[in-house]
């Protein structure tokens, strides 16, 4: 099997970087000296590529699946393809409830992004937290490759970090649902966190496969007045050196980092303070900024996600209204998507000076091209119904600037 870093090292350029190079608007030659060094993977799935990293736009990922509280197969299926039409560039399945295999592959047949998985909530799911093995989550991981997943997450928290945890006044401790997973088994079991543990058996299935790696964000804060700490410093080392390895044994890795809840004027720092340790593509969850945003924490974490973008962070995972409150409607998958690839655009106008279509939409505005706008809108269904009917723009009727203007 030609794996994509693989074929990056020798300098062959395959039809998946021509395709993610066509897509970007980047030199194919460059793209791969990207992926040979680390700092852009792409992610396949069938036909679909994803590339995600350095000089690239934002991608954002779509959180769905059933949980222990609510399981509805039909509104994961909606939501997984409200995922593929409004824009997300992958979905991550993150089922713990009913037939989780099943489900799966319900959300693989209609859908064709990449997916990603983490291993240790089904098998926590399906094996019980006190029950289940090292040996059950490689168990679940290769069977979760076996269906075709394109990436996935492991979280390498240490006992290290747990012990700083013990003694770190947190209002909120480990708010990250993998992170917590796997602690708890270490705890319980006395050992060493299995993922490490077993790091070569994991890269091991990731590179059969042609697995993309993430290295999950443990210790991000659950609120804004829990700081940058010695935990999430360990824990960035720790996924930098885990990544490393992992690349050097050819395997395409992102870490994730710098998410959670941070307050509005540390997102950048803590961007580019990660930039500083690490060469390879940085996965933000939010950031939110706030703690007060309850029920429309995706427009606090599309502000969050902005800066973020603007900052390098080259990866979004998106958050709906129902964040902190319950699993989200397929509506609630939308308006989260829609407001973080307005973020991931804002973050792209100064990351990568994408802004042609700002251009483009300004250019309609001036030419008083309603309908024009409307087609370009990210969701031109509910721009549309914004209209009322009206063939003008109601908000300055006789008295619109533009036309002000361009009388006198």
């Amino acid at each position: 099997m030609h794996l994509i870093l693989d074929n990056a090292r020798k300098g062959k350029i395959t039809p998946q970087m021509i395709a993610v190079a066509d897509a970007e608007g980047i030199n194919p030659n460059v793209l791969c000296e990207r992926i040979a060094m680390g700092s852009v993977v792409i992610m396949q799935r069938g036909k679909r590529t994803i590339g995600i990293g350095k000089g690239l736009r934002t991608k954002i990922n779509v959180n769905l699946g059933t949980s222990t509280g609510k399981v509805s197969v039909m509104e994961e299926i909606k939501k997984a393809m409200i995922a593929e039409e409004f824009g997300a560039d992958t979905i991550s399945d993150l089922s713990m409830g009913g037939d989780i295999n099943a489900i799966r592959d319900e959300i693989f047949a209609c859908t064709t992004l990449p997916i990603t998985t983490v291993p240790v909530y089904q098998t926590a799911a399906e094996v019980g937290l006190r029950k289940m093995t090292a040996d059950d989550i490689l168990v679940t991981l290769r069977m979760q490759a076996e269906q075709g997943i394109s990436s996935c997450v492991i979280h390498c928290v240490n006992h290290t970090m747990l012990n700083q945890l013990r003694w770190k006044r947190r209002i909120l401790g480990i708010v990250s649902k993998g992170g917590s997973i796997t602690s708890a088994f270490m705890l319980i079991n006395r050992c060493e966190n299995p993922f490490i543990e077993y790091f070569n058996e994991v890269l091991s299935i990731c590179r059969r496969y042609d697995i993309v790696l993430s290295l999950g964000n443990t210790a991000r804060s659950g609120c804004i007045h829990d700081r940058w700490d010695k935990v999430q410093r360990e824990e960035l080392r720790q996924n930098v050196r885990l990544a490393h390895d992992a690349h050097e044994k050819g395997v395409q890795v992102i870490i994730e980092g710098t998410g959670g809840h941070i307050r509005i004027d540390r997102i950048a720092r803590y961007v580019n303070y990660y930039k500083k340790q690490s060469k390879f593509p940085l996965f933000v969850a939010g950031p939110l900024p706030t703690d007060i945003a309850l029920g429309y924490d995706h427009i606090a974490g599309c502000s969050g996600a902005s800066i973020a973008a603007s900052a390098g962070a080259d990866y979004l995972c998106y958050i709906t209204p129902a964040e902190h409150l319950g699993l989200p409607s397929p509506d609630a998958v939308k308006q989260g998507l829609i407001a973080f690839r307005i973020a991931a655009h804002i973050g792209d106008t100064v990351k990568n000076h994408r802004d042609d279509d700002d251009q483009k939409i300004a250019l309609m505005r001036a030419g008083l091209d309603r309908e024009g706008q409307i087609r370009c809108a990210l969701d031109p269904t509910r721009a549309r119904e914004l209209c009322d009917g009206e063939l003008e723009c109601t908000m300055c009727g006789d008295f619109c600037a533009i036309k002000i203007m361009r009388e006198f």
